[in-house]
């Protein structure tokens, strides 16, 4: 994992209603991370005792913390966030465009902070566009379930 965006907003529930916007703006559902005293998410399966250690971890795996600098601040900050009570959301964007769009979606849910790490280090992939334009519009023939009226005038099978 490289390229991060993390936000702290002051409750679950907005938290929630920000990962939701997400992933139904395209961003798939394995890079957006929820947690929170209520969804640990991710942070719940990192091998450490107590719910600080695993936090701290989970946070040092996001940030890609060796323990010393700034990546380790931004570590005790959203430690010590989602320890009194707060919930933060981690996106993982690909490219220019995600990245814009994230960054927009976190601030207009006003966060209490926002910090990335190695955004200039992104692979080159979309979920979220610029366009609201679909890339399918016509996939050909919809299969029916059994018992749905015939409309193709082909023989149906048994």
């Amino acid at each position: 994992m490289s390229a991060v965006l993390v936000a702290a907003f002051s409750d679950h529930a907005t938290a929630e209603r920000v990962r939701t916007r997400l992933v139904k703006d395209g961003f798939p559902t394995d890079r957006v991370e929820l947690t929170s005293c209520e969804e640990l998410g991710q942070a719940k399966l990192v091998p450490r005792e107590g719910l600080g250690e695993k936090l701290r971890e989970y946070f040092r795996r996001l940030f890609q913390s060796d323990g010393k600098g700034s990546a380790e601040r931004s570590v005790q900050l959203f430690q010590r966030a989602v320890l009194d009570g707060n919930a933060s959301i981690a996106v993982q964007p690909r490219g220019d465009i995600e990245t814009q769009r994230a960054i927009q979606m976190l601030n207009e849910a006003g966060p209490v902070e926002l910090r990335g790490a190695d955004l200039d280090k992104q692979t080159l992939e979309h979920a979220a566009t610029d366009k609201e334009t679909p890339i399918l519009t016509w996939t050909g023939k919809v299969l029916a379930a059994p018992g749905a009226p015939d409309t193709t005038g082909l023989a149906k099978l048994p």
